[in-house]
């Protein structure tokens, strides 16, 4: 169910409950609140400022995770880090990158030339 918000409409005559604003859940059909539950002066239902992002994940890179996490278990590190690396040039997915780079230096790779091949690659 959804949650609303209401204020006062007249917020100097209102309580601290509808003088701040406040949530109710509600079912999508239901009647709009035209008073406060609280004081019962009125209310309007107010535009909600939420900040909630919702981030999709491309089915690709979803397909590569579970491919980097295979090798990886399995102690595949040079193949999980060139398939990591790769995709994070791709993407530009600098998590990605540093786990590229963690693979390597698993798979028994000098990671300090690696790191700053990268940085002169980024400058």
């Amino acid at each position: 169910m959804p949650i609303y918000e209401y204020e006062a409409v007249n917020p100097d005559s209102a309580c601290r409950n509808c003088g701040d604003g406040f949530e109710v859940i509600q079912g999508v059909h239901e009647k709009p609140l035209s008073i406060c539950p609280q004081c019962g002066k009125q209310v309007k239902k107010t535009i909600s400022w939420c900040h909630g992002a919702v981030m999709e994940t491309s089915d690709e890179h979803l397909r590569v995770e579970r491919k980097i996490k295979e090798y990886e278990h399995s102690g595949m590190w040079s193949h999980a880090a060139e398939l990591a690396d790769k995709h994070s040039e791709k993407t530009s997915d600098k998590a990605l990158k540093m786990r590229a780079l963690d693979d390597y230096s698993k798979a028994g790779y000098d990671v300090d030339s690696l790191a700053k091949h990268i940085k002169n690659n980024n400058e």
